[in-house]
């Protein structure tokens, strides 16, 4: 049995090099042709794989001495082998083009998380926003009512390109002394440059506000998003309501790719 032996063989290279030189193709090379078997061209897609990731899987397919081309763009690899060969690369890559395998593992992430509360009323500019957060609320005002704003706490979290990731904490009180929290969890799917910035893709962001009212009686208020984020560059995620009659909650996530 060829393919089992291919397959192991392949993942263990990978779990053995997990930043390979970033080679988008490999150079032609003729596959040994089997007795009365002809070459054939594939188009073989990759779903989940993008960036670095894609190109570990390239540079990991070089064990079946294949004549192939890879475009991250697209997503998809061209092979042109014989039959049995063609069907061993198709296994391999179902088997690594997922989320969680070896090959979607890759570079870390430091992120946080700001928690910024807006309201329509009181005196604009009154509030002490740190230097970074301006131009954030600025946006926000541009859009939405939000005179008076004030970062209501920061949650920092480092994780993983291929791997779910959570988080909570308490939040700092309310008047009404009851404390309000929030959990995140979140997958990272894949590190990625577009141009000369590194972006991060999410398939899955989920943060979950517990907050309590006067009498101690708390509502879940969640954000769900997913999307490519750039390094560097502060986002707004999105939104909750019911801090109070008038303010809301926005959440802020900023990134940095670590090599």
């Amino acid at each position: 049995m060829r393919l089992p032996i291919l397959l192991f063989t392949a993942v263990a290279l990978l779990a053995q090099d997990k930043a390979p030189d970033k080679a988008a193709d490999k150079p032609p090379e003729v596959a040994p042709t089997a007795s009365g078997q002809s070459n054939e061209a594939v188009i073989i897609p990759v779903k989940n794989l993008v960036g670095d990731s894609f190109n570990r899987l390239l540079n990991l397919l070089a064990v079946f001495n294949a004549r192939y081309r890879g475009d991250a763009d697209l997503g998809t690899i061209v092979v042109y082998a014989p039959h049995d060969v063609v069907t061993q690369m198709k296994q391999v890559i179902t088997e690594l083009d997922k989320p969680g395998s070896v090959a979607n593992l890759g570079h870390n992430i430091e992120m946080t998380l700001t928690f910024l509360r807006c309201s329509p009323s009181g005196a604009a500019g009154s509030e002490a926003l740190p230097p970074d957060m301006q131009p954030v609320v600025k946006q926000l005002r541009a859009t939405v009512p939000c005179v008076t704003a004030r970062v209501w706490d920061t949650l920092p979290m480092r994780v993983q390109e291929g791997r779910d990731a959570n988080a909570n904490t308490q939040l700092p009180p309310n008047p009404n002394m009851y404390r309000a929290s929030v959990r995140v969890t979140m997958r990272p799917d894949a590190v990625f440059r577009r141009g000369q910035a590194w972006y991060v893709r999410f398939s899955r962001i989920e943060i979950n506000f517990r907050i309590p009212d006067r009498t101690g009686t708390y509502s879940d208020l969640v954000v769900h998003t997913s999307g490519d984020f750039m390094e560097g560059q502060k986002t707004v995620l999105g939104k909750v309501s019911g801090l109070s009659d008038e303010e809301s909650v926005y959440s802020v996530i900023t990134l940095k790719v670590l090599d």
